[in-house]
């Protein structure tokens, strides 16, 4: 399952490819006030694969979109490449999202009318560039789909449909890739498959939300949140050593 720690040399990137310093995110007003994420501060070494697990509501999904750029914090300060996201512009924030860093959700979110190249290369047309063919057929054959380019999404099985997902955020090279509960939709193979990819990924910076220790277990370290601040770390993580951590936090204090 494990290859070794992944290279943590990237070409114009600080040591910590991924910083946030004192972020804090809350939904809501007055009684009906959440607080997501209170005061987080956490570092992701360039080149290596983090995992972030937590019970429901611990902020986890909150966390990866403040670090993405997908959502902003209320307080402090989220750095990729060793920008600030924060100080941006809207304009600037998609781009530095649409250069630097990929998004692979869930859901896989593809267009079902577009074939795989074409899901591929929609977010580089909407950007106004005109991706090349090699390109986008490079990234799918990346992702071991070669072959696959002109099928649609309903041709495909699950697993391959996230594939084209990771292959669409995988197309502009960037250098950091947040993936939001990327086998939660799939089944134990393909699933395996996918994580598999992900950690055969040497020299991308990757960031992956889970609740899955099998999925876990492929990732350089595991962060714990609870009750939206990290609380707890593992270094190389193994199923049996996230199980037992993970009910160990569940446990009611005394």
């Amino acid at each position: 399952m494990r290859a070794g720690r992944r290279s943590a040399v990237l070409d114009g990137m600080d040591d910590q490819a991924v910083g946030l310093r004192g972020v804090t995110k809350t939904y809501g007003r007055k009684s009906a006030r959440v607080t997501a994420l209170d005061g987080v501060d956490l570092d992701c070494p360039a080149g290596t694969f983090t995992a972030v697990m937590g019970p429901s509501g611990s902020g986890k999904s909150t966390l990866l979109q403040c670090a993405a750029g997908l959502d902003r914090p209320d307080r402090g300060s989220v750095l990729v490449a060793g920008v600030d996201l924060t100080r941006l512009s809207e304009t600037r924030l998609a781009r530095l999202r649409r250069d630097r860093i990929g998004f692979v959700f869930q859901s896989f979110n593809l267009l079902p009318s577009l074939t795989a190249e074409q899901n591929v290369g929609l977010p580089l047309r909407l950007a106004g560039r005109r991706p090349g063919r090699d390109t986008i057929r490079g990234a799918l054959a990346q992702v071991g789909l070669a072959g696959r380019e002109r099928h649609r999404p309903g041709e495909l099985s699950g697993g391959q449909q996230q594939r084209v997902a990771i292959a669409r955020a995988l197309v502009s090279a960037p250098p950091v890739l947040f993936a939001d509960e990327p086998t939660g939709a799939l089944d134990s193979a393909a699933g395996r498959g996918v994580l598999e990819m992900l950690r055969a990924m040497t020299g991308r910076t990757i960031v992956m939300v889970t609740h899955d220790p099998v999925a876990a277990a492929y990732a350089d370290r595991v962060v714990f949140l609870v009750d939206g601040r990290p609380v707890e770390e593992l270094d190389r993580p193994t199923h049996a050593s996230v199980v037992e951590r993970m009910a160990r936090l569940a446990e009611p204090a005394c």
